[in-house]
C-alpha cells in the first residue's frame, strides 16, 4: 500500500498528511464489476484511488442510469467529497471498470485536512474542477452528439481508461451506460463493425479505430 501511495500521492502532498493517511487509512482491493457505492448508502470514508478506475453514474427520478465520468489511479471522486461533507446520502453509483485498490479515509478528516495542509485543499477543489469538466462534456454528448457519435466516444474513452483495445462490455452494459435501447446499441455496434471500426466477439468488443 504504501509503495501505490507514495507514487501516486507523494508529488501532491506534503510527508504530513502522506503519514495520517497511512496511519488512518484502510485499504480495500475490489475486482471488476463490483459496486463500492451504491444509490442512498451513508458515506462514511472516501475513496483514495491506488490502482484501476471506477464508474461513476447517475439516476434520474424514472430509475434510469447514466455515466457521468470515470475516476483514475491518483483521483478521488468529487460526488463522494459533496456527500461526505454535506453528510448526505450518495447521490452517485460508483463501479470498479477494473480490479481496484483504494484506501479509505474517515470522512470526519476531511475538513480538518482542507484546514491543516493546504496541499489537501489544492487536491479537493482541483478534483472538482476535473469532475465538473467531465460532468460538461457528459453534457455536451447528450446535447449534441447523435447516438452513434456517442457510442464511438464512449468506446474510446473506454480504450483510454483500461489501457486495452479489446474491451469487455455487453450491448446491454453500453445501453445501461448511455441511456439507450439494447437494439439501438446493437445496431449501431453492426454497423460500426461492418465500416471496420470494431470488432464484435462473445461479450467483448474490440477496437480496431480509435
Amino acid at each position: 500500500m504504501e509503495d501505490l501511495l507514495e507514487l501516486n500521492y507523494g508529488y501532491l502532498f506534503e510527508e504530513e498528511l502522506i503519514n495520517e493517511i497511512k496511519a488512518l487509512g484502510a485499504i480495500k482491493h475490489v475486482e471488476a464489476g463490483d459496486r463500492l457505492i451504491d444509490f442512498g448508502d451513508h458515506i462514511k470514508f472516501m475513496p483514495l484511488l491506488l490502482k484501476g478506475a471506477i464508474k461513476i453514474s447517475r439516476q434520474d427520478d424514472n430509475g434510469d442510469e447514466i455515466l457521468l465520468y470515470f475516476i483514475e489511479k491518483g483521483d478521488t471522486c468529487a460526488m463522494t467529497m459533496t456527500c461526505c461533507l454535506g453528510q448526505k446520502k450518495s447521490e452517485i453509483r460508483a463501479t470498479a471498470e477494473t480490479e481496484v485498490e483504494l484506501i479509505m479515509i474517515p470522512v470526519e478528516k476531511m475538513n480538518e485536512w482542507v484546514v491543516t495542509y493546504k496541499t489537501w485543499r489544492n487536491f479537493v477543489f482541483e478534483s472538482y474542477n476535473s469532475r465538473l469538466t467531465e460532468m460538461l462534456e457528459a453534457i455536451d454528448s447528450l446535447a449534441f452528439l447523435n447516438m452513434p457519435e456517442r457510442v464511438e466516444k464512449y468506446l474510446r474513452d473506454k480504450v483510454m481508461i483500461v489501457k486495452d483495445t479489446e474491451l469487455n462490455v455487453t450491448h446491454q452494459e453500453i445501453a445501461y451506460d448511455l441511456n439507450s435501447s439494447r437494439v439501438v446499441i446493437s445496431r449501431i455496434l453492426k454497423k460500426l463493425e461492418k465500416e471496420g471500426k470494431i470488432e464484435l466477439l462473445r461479450n467483448k468488443i474490440k477496437v480496431l479505430d480509435f
